[in-house]
């Protein structure tokens, strides 16, 4: 997709900031919602975000929603780039963007780059994963000015009505385990008071780790499915990306799933103990977890069949769903 550097280079100087010369605008490889890119002016590095050009749904792609919750939370122990500009002015560019600071470190994608990391500094990662997760949940949403930032309150109800809803704007075909899968969640629905801030999509790619010392987290990116909720789906979404067949999702060998890697029931182990929490109807929560994911995999190939795609063998994305779908059956069986 183009980008109009002009344009932007334009909004940036409105708003006061420096920008020494022409921008270039360079696709981020990764993101597989809303698109990323490096921007820069020869001097100063900037994070362009914008949705995608087709196939959105509902309740992706909301950069406003990105925004306000990063920016909320500058002044906690939750690692964030600082956001230079929320537009949602679509004249400026043809739809709303969030610029933000570029932080340096590495993204780790792939085992590969897994790979370059020792044990012991693997271990101490999974470790900071679990502590800056554990920060974000022990946020007071409201002391940060995000206590209208979601509606907690029967919250793991509407997720399972919404991610239903969500299959049926993205299906490319018929699929009745997922069916069966959502009418198991519907008579499993647990009861929970709990609301802490969610990432919606925590995972080590989804982090900017420091590039010497990889157990520190310089910041928590991809911010667009936050909202207010019951902890718990944030980390049974975490441990459900332990599941192989997200190989299929990010079209690489994923370095969530490689087995070097704190398996789902330690992530799930250690979180309990850093925060003390229970962990109650886990099954539910991986279940709720893999329906989530399969419909998210499901909407990839459903965008690149709409001419938007975003990454390498998006429309493969579809591969993962059943054994996404199969997994998640298991959890929630009898």
């Amino acid at each position: 997709m183009t980008v109009d550097t002009t344009a932007l280079e334009g909004h940036l100087r409105s708003l006061g900031v420096p920008v020494a010369g022409p921008l270039t605008a360079e696709l981020v490889a990764g993101g597989r919602s809303n698109l990323t890119y490096r921007l820069t002016d020869g001097v100063s590095r900037w994070v362009f975000r914008r949705p995608p050009a087709a196939g959105q749904t509902a309740s992706a792609h909301d950069v406003a929603r990105e925004a306000r919750v990063t920016a909320a939370l500058q002044s906690t122990d939750v690692p964030v780039p600082a956001v230079i500009s929320l537009c949602e002015d679509v004249a400026v560019i043809g739809a709303p963007f969030t610029i933000t600071a570029w932080i340096d470190g590495a993204v780790i994608r792939e085992r590969a780059e897994l790979d370059q990391v020792g044990d012991a500094e693997l271990r101490a990662t999974s470790a900071s994963l679990i502590d800056v997760l554990a920060k974000l949940h022990d946020v007071d949403p409201a002391a940060v000015g995000l206590g209208e930032f979601g509606r907690p309150a029967g919250f793991v109800i509407r997720q399972v009505a919404l991610w239903r809803r969500q299959w049926e704007q993205v299906k490319t075909r018929e699929l009745a385990d997922l069916e069966r899968l959502h009418s198991r969640l519907e008579q499993r629905l647990p009861t929970s008071n709990e609301t802490a801030i969610l990432h919606g999509d925590y995972r080590i790619d989804n982090l900017i780790l420091d590039p010497v010392e990889p157990a520190r987290v310089r910041a928590v990116l991809d911010w667009e499915l936050s909202t207010l909720g019951e902890p718990l789906t944030d980390v049974a979404l975490m441990c459900t990306y332990r599941n192989p067949a997200l190989d299929a999702v990010l079209g690489i060998p994923a370095a969530w799933a490689s087995p070097r890697l704190a398996s789902a029931e330690d992530l799930a182990t250690a979180y309990a103990d850093r925060t003390g929490r229970d962990l109650g109807d886990w099954g539910f929560y991986l279940g709720l977890a893999h329906l989530k994911l399969a419909v998210i995999a499901e909407g990839i190939a459903y965008r690149a069949l709409a001419g938007a795609d975003a990454g390498r063998n998006a429309r493969d994305a579809a591969d993962a769903v059943p054994d996404l779908v199969s997994s998640g059956l298991s959890y929630v069986a009898g």
